[in-house]
């Protein structure tokens, strides 16, 4: 069996150290925050005080962490990953950062004498509760085919994309995709109810039609349909709206490092802006339902403007329409 160190026990990190310890591993794990490691313990994680503790002896060593910053800081740290982690051990950053930040250390990793892949996953909290999450990883042939050995117990597809950074240069493309098609299943998903179609039978439609989606699929804004959708517990966060921003924001970097315009992407950042000066930063991304409401709110959601219009179009309305 491996030995995992495995650093942020949040969301994601939580769930996907559950499953190898399912599958029989040993998994040290490290948090500052102590819900998400006393929640982490109960599912068998051994929590421990600091990084150093958690590489010791590792194997392989995760992090999942919500920003470049804090992987820098993690692993560039006075007592951080390189700094006392044995370089037998192969390191795999599965967060979402920017590209610079994953170039700078799978740079200073070889520096120092390690192995380093960026391995980031698609597939949100239920993937990672199921074991079905997609990742994609980036790095030398022989490191990332050593990760996705490591992989295995987490996920329901492992793809290798290339080089350094092509794992998260996958995921960033990939997450700006997801946004733009939940900002479709928000905007569908209310013009279809204010056209009097039962909600149920409309994602039916939708999900063997051209409007099906993974965002459709998993995050529809409308209660009762999706069991894993944030609208059905008052939009409590999957995927907060800030996180959400962030990665948006990643790609519209990359945009303009490559002289692609991505208006798409810059209109999901407007509407993750507007959550967050509304201060809902913390609440789900598919909030953003609450911009196609006529009233401002959200099927599912008890704040402000929650109520629903609960109107549709007459039939002599529908009649002016056509």
């Amino acid at each position: 069996m491996t030995t995992y160190g495995w650093i942020g026990l949040g969301n994601m990190g939580g769930p996907m150290t559950a499953n190898l310890v399912a599958a029989g591993h040993t998994v040290r794990g490290f948090d500052l925050d102590a819900g998400a490691a006393a929640e982490a313990a109960a599912r068998g994680v051994d929590i421990v005080g600091s990084i150093a503790e958690t590489v010791a002896g590792a194997d392989v060593v995760f992090t999942m962490l919500p920003k470049g910053e804090h992987v820098r800081a993690v692993y560039g740290g006075e007592d951080g990953i390189w700094a006392t982690a044995d370089t037998r051990a192969l390191l795999v950053d599965s967060s979402t950062v920017d590209i610079e930040t994953s170039q700078h250390c799978h740079d200073t990793s070889a520096a120092r004498g390690f192995r380093f892949v960026d391995a980031p996953v698609s597939g949100g909290v239920s993937g990672a509760e199921t074991a079905t999450l997609a990742f994609m990883v980036g790095g030398s042939p022989e490191a990332s085919e050593e990760a996705v050995g490591h992989i295995e117990p987490m996920a329901g597809r492992t793809i290798v994309a290339g080089g350094e950074t092509t794992g998260i240069a996958a995921k960033i493309c990939n997450n700006m995709m997801l946004f733009i098609n939940l900002m479709a299943a928000s905007e569908g998903s209310q013009l279809a109810d204010r056209l009097g179609l039962d909600p149920q039978v409309f994602w039916e439609i939708a999900s063997v039609s051209s409007g099906h989606s993974w965002a459709q699929q998993t995050w529809y804004p409308m209660p009762g349909i999706v069991d894993s959708a944030a609208s059905n517990r008052n939009y409590d966060a999957t995927f907060r709206a800030d996180l959400a921003r962030k990665d948006v924001t990643l790609a519209l970097d990359a945009g303009v490092l490559t002289g692609v315009s991505l208006e798409a992407a810059r209109l999901a950042q407007r509407q993750f802006d507007r959550l967050i000066d509304e201060g809902l930063a913390d609440k789900d991304c598919s909030l953003i339902v609450k911009y196609a409401s006529p009233d401002g709110g959200a099927p599912g959601w008890t704040g402000a403007g929650s109520a629903s219009a609960e109107r549709t179009l007459s039939a002599a309305e529908m009649k002016e329409v056509r």
